[in-house]
């Protein structure tokens, strides 16, 4: 086997693996905006990738668990697409902020309004949640996609600890550790990426300067090199001019 035939086998071993890997991680999935934390409020995106060659999404239906309700869930406007949110009563009542909530949203649904998710692309569908529940360590959001073609895609199986992921999983949102202001957190962060920023453009700028710094060292370090090696060429040639005309004189 050539050289040529080594490497064609092994473009598309590597072409092979790249598909079967993106067919893989091509599900519909939940990514939190920054912290979602126990007893908080957090905005999320809905990330929805077409896995059809041949056909478009034209509606993603999101189901919120009832074991863990929510009182709060707005979508923000997605151009092209109308939302829905449907609310269901709850036969225990939530308290939020001193007050009893008799129903939360049970789902929301996003439906083609002059656009659609084709093949190749992938749309997210932002919201915010809140308050998220203490007493648990994620949130399943089950999933329903549905094509133009009319197929329907349910993304609801749930996965087990130890076993492999199964063909269509449904969206997991991780929910981090309590913290002891549920308002006031993001205002704090900004403080400190405003410190780190700044401290960041400090270190860069006396980076910079001491890199400047170098640079005017060795310029001048390599022009007294060059100014040496002029003197000995200059040297030389006089050396020679002499030594050539001691022989003509002889």
């Amino acid at each position: 086997m050539n050289v040529s035939r080594i490497a064609l086998a092994g473009g598309i071993a590597l072409s092979s693996v790249v598909l079967l890997s993106g067919t893989a991680f091509a599900h519909v999935s939940v990514q939190p905006q920054g912290e979602a934390a126990k007893g908080g409020y957090a905005t999320v995106n809905i990330k929805v990738p077409n896995e059809r060659d041949n056909a478009s999404t034209v509606k993603v239906e999101v189901n919120f668990p009832t074991d863990h309700p929510l009182a709060s869930v707005m979508p923000q406007p997605v151009p092209g697409w109308k939302a829905e949110v449907t609310k269901a009563k709850l036969a225990k009542p939530l308290e939020l902020h001193g007050k009893k909530i008799n129903e939360a949203v049970s789902k929301v649904t996003w439906t083609a309004d002059g656009s659609k998710i084709g093949p190749g692309q992938f749309q997210q569908f932002p919201l915010s949640l809140g308050q998220l529940p203490e007493d648990t360590d994620q949130l399943v959001l089950k999933a329903i996609q549905t094509y133009d073609n009319n197929e329907v895609v349910r993304w609801i199986e749930e996965s087990k600890e130890g076993a492999d992921e199964p063909q269509n999983p449904a969206p997991v949102l991780k929910l981090s550790a309590a913290t002891g202001d549920h308002h006031g957190g993001g205002a704090a962060k900004a403080d400190d990426k405003a410190g780190h920023d700044k401290a960041g453009h400090d270190e860069k700028s006396h980076t910079e300067a001491a890199g400047s710094h170098a640079d005017s060292g060795s310029s001048d370090t390599t022009a007294r090199v060059l100014g040496i090696v002029g003197i000995l060429v200059g040297i030389a040639g006089v050396a020679f001019g002499v030594l050539a005309g001691r022989r003509r004189s002889a």
